[in-house]
């Protein structure tokens, strides 16, 4: 055929082969700044095979072709298996390699080793989210592990500690990597795990490391492919906490059965699982009725995570966006050069520099538990980021998506599966409501949290109004939290926590600048010209 109906062009090519460190400005100076920059090698090795075009094509594979559940082989055995499509297993080696699972963990880690793997985390998450769920709760599960590993299964915490992903189905003593998954919720109990049903038995002696058997189901299981579970029962003494293995010590597969997989609505390429225990074994982690208490360690490390998530999908978003308004053609001139674009991709740029600066200094927080004001500080403005930053996210990516327009609407485009994945990160290890009801227990039984917020908002009182009023405020909340008024309550330390960041490492422009967006009643401002440039500059350097 030599005719042809038309041209095509002023059509933006996909955004990929982009170091995803080294672009990103803010985050580059946030790792060097919490005391993370013997990392920036590393983190910049990674970001460029992240940013690759091979990279991105294995998240989407492993999206479009989600795991399946093999409930029976060909003969009718049981098998509760698993199985992924590759680009899942290529992910996993990725992530595995960087150490998310136990970077924190290793004996000879640098300082602020949780400041390097938070920032190794919002890389990986640019690409692909589904897979940080095996090492999140791997990553949170290690310490509790170390402490309370069951005698058959001592020989695990070198292979705990190993930067190898295996995915066969052998005993945890012949595997070269291994990755622990949780199982808390049931049907009738949702974030309430006291009315759990589930319950354990002793086998013989009871008491700490002693094996008993599990009887029960769990509604959402986590990553059901893991070599073992923590997962909650109920006892004589309580609900308790038991280390249950995915094969027993003589090799049999334990008793945990696979009744399907979530149909969910994003988090595509990760498996969740419904799963019922008929006569498991399990070993116990504590002392009965310690369940609660041990489960909340592992939780705010989790948390955590869903926070730095949430914000690495932003961060893809804005650098999707800003490329193709960059590429785009409106009436002759770059979409990115027209002043109500502008505005609307610098204020982005803006939020996403307070987030990373907060996100690393929490970082440095849980990098100094020794320290009774940085645990205090890790200990509440954890659930805070988790609220504030996790629900930021969704209208963050739609709006990413008003700027491709309707391309940006299709799934050949990133963006309809970022949004998709936005809603689980504030829904997992706690919604919204648990998160500023946690926010409020912190406040009212952490003796010492006061003293921490105002060494930490004192530290800039002066440097800008808008702060001062906000906090003056603040305090007076504080003095009698409700808890009807905890979102508020909630938001307000959030954005408090950011601004005082912000004042205390950024240029005052930008500073006072983020203050206003943060703190101003009469809500955004005007940018100037030049900020604008500099924002979208340091959002996508070159």
């Amino acid at each position: 055929m030599t005719w042809s109906t038309h041209n095509v062009v002023n059509q933006p090519h996909p955004l990929s082969n982009s170091n995803l460190f080294t672009r990103d400005v803010a985050l580059c100076e946030a790792v060097a700044r919490e005391g993370a920059g013997w990392d920036r090698e590393w983190l910049a090795s990674v970001g460029l095979q992240l940013g690759s075009a091979e990279s991105l094509e294995l998240g989407r594979l492993a999206n479009a072709q989600p795991p399946e559940l093999l409930r029976y082989d060909a003969r009718g055995e049981r098998l509760d298996e698993v199985r992924f499509h590759p680009a899942w297993h290529l992910l996993m080696q990725g992530v595995c390699a960087s150490r998310l699972h136990n970077l924190s963990w290793q004996p000879d880690v640098p300082p602020c080793a949780m400041v390097a793997r938070a920032a190794r985390f919002i890389l990986h998450a640019q690409v692909e989210a589904g897979s940080l769920c095996p090492v999140t709760m791997t990553h949170a599960a290690i310490p509790l592990l170390q402490t309370h590993l069951p005698p058959p299964y001592a020989g695990w915490r070198d292979s705990l500690l190993s930067d190898r992903y295996d995915a066969h189905h052998v005993p945890g003593s012949q595997k070269r990597g291994l990755l622990i998954g949780m199982g808390m919720t049931e049907k009738q109990g949702g974030t309430d795990v006291l009315s759990n049903t589930t319950r354990a038995e002793p086998l013989g002696a009871r008491g700490p490391g002693e094996a008993y058997r599990i009887t029960g189901h769990k509604w959402f299981f986590s990553v059901p492919q893991s070599d073992a579970h923590v997962i909650l029962a109920q006892t004589p003494q309580g609900i308790s906490c038991f280390f249950l293995p995915r094969l027993l010590p003589d090799g049999t597969r334990n008793a945990i059965r696979l009744e399907r997989l979530k149909d969910k609505l994003g988090n595509r390429a990760n498996a969740s699982a419904e799963a019922e225990f008929q006569d498991a074994i399990g070993w116990l982690m504590g002392e009965e009725g310690e369940g609660v208490r041990l489960i909340l360690k592992m939780g705010s490390m989790t948390r955590f995570d869903c926070a730095l998530g949430s914000h690495g999908l932003m961060r893809r978003a804005l650098a999707i966006a800003l490329h193709h308004a960059r590429q785009r053609q409106v009436s002759g001139r770059s979409l990115s050069d027209l002043p109500l674009m502008r505005a609307v991709l610098a204020q982005h740029a803006l939020q996403l520099e307070g987030q990373t600066a907060l996100l690393l200094r929490l970082a440095r927080a849980w990098s100094a538990p020794a320290s009774e004001h940085e645990r205090l500080y890790a200990r509440l403005f954890t659930p805070a980021a988790k609220y504030g930053l996790c629900k930021a996210g969704i209208p963050f990516v739609a709006e990413a998506m008003e700027v491709l327009g309707g391309i940006g609407y299709c799934e050949e485009s990133e963006l309809p599966r970022l949004y998709r994945e936005m809603p689980v990160n504030s829904i997992w290890e706690g919604s919204g409501n648990v998160m500023c009801l946690d926010v409020l227990r912190v406040l009212k039984r952490q003796p010492g949290v006061l003293t921490m917020l105002h060494d930490e908002f004192d530290a800039v009182k002066g440097c800008n109004r808008h702060f001062d009023r906000r906090w003056r405020q603040l305090r007076l909340q504080l003095a009698r939290p409700q808890e009807a008024m905890a979102r508020d309550l909630t938001q307000d330390l959030l954005r408090l926590a950011e601004a005082a960041v912000l004042l205390k490492v950024a240029e005052p422009p930008l500073a006072d600048s983020g203050c206003a967006r943060l703190l101003d009643a009469r809500g955004q401002r005007v940018l100037s010209e030049d900020l604008c440039s500099r924002l979208l500059l340091r959002a996508s350097a070159a």
